[in-house]
């Protein structure tokens, strides 16, 4: 028997009902896929947004979105992390964005922490956990990377106005590219603009005839 199919059996063998879900919800989605077959992969409306992975957000329902619509970037904070440039600059050089949107939201679970709390949770600062811990699985050796930047932050408007500014001053960025900060509220659905970030954000040129 195939790793995959062991796994699957295991899955459902196990009783999680996650599995069984996710097959039948497909099935459904795959039933009325219609059209879509006939989308590419350059959003229709030129944008990219780069946000958290939050599961209480859907980029696409809260700004009224569609598949083919927008390129998505999720990540934990929707930091402006160097992977995250890479797939914005690929966005607006291979697919043709000319509007990304930058979009942190209240209650971030990467807002109470310090880049120094998260390499403790995870014993990479040398410092003997009692075990039983929700972190203490971490199988460390000596490939263990111990310099990621977490990206943690404090304050959520500045977090968004560091984004967008090093967006706006990356090498690889065209000054073309207009960019768009919004704090999302969790609580009642709206998008805050901030002010700074757009202004930052401004493209400094006019974009190229399409």
């Amino acid at each position: 028997m195939r790793k995959i199919e062991k796994d699957s059996l295991m899955l459902i063998e196990s009783g999680k009902p996650t599995f069984h879900e996710i097959l039948e919800a497909n099935r459904a989605y795959a039933e009325s896929f219609g059209d879509k077959a006939k989308l590419v992969g350059a959003p229709r409306r030129r944008l990219a947004i780069l946000t958290c992975m939050d599961a209480r957000m859907d980029p696409a329902k809260l700004i009224g979105l569609s598949e083919g619509d927008a390129h998505v970037i999720r990540n934990a904070g929707g930091s402006a992390s160097d992977d995250a440039i890479r797939s914005l600059v690929v966005s607006c050089k291979l697919m043709g964005t000319t509007d990304w949107l930058v979009i942190h939201h209240s209650g971030c679970g990467m807002q109470p922490y310090t880049d120094d709390d998260i390499r403790h949770l995870l014993g990479l600062d040398g410092v003997v956990h009692d075990k039983g811990g929700k972190w203490h699985d971490v199988q460390k050796s000596a490939h263990t990377p111990a310099d990621i930047h977490w990206l943690t932050f404090k304050d959520l408007t500045k977090s968004i106005v560091e984004d967008v500014d090093r967006l706006r001053n990356h090498p690889l960025v065209p000054a073309s590219i207009a960019i768009y900060g919004f704090i999302y509220h969790i609580h009642h659905g709206r998008l805050e603009p901030v002010e700074e970030a757009n202004r930052i954000g401004a493209p400094r040129t006019k974009p190229p005839a399409p």
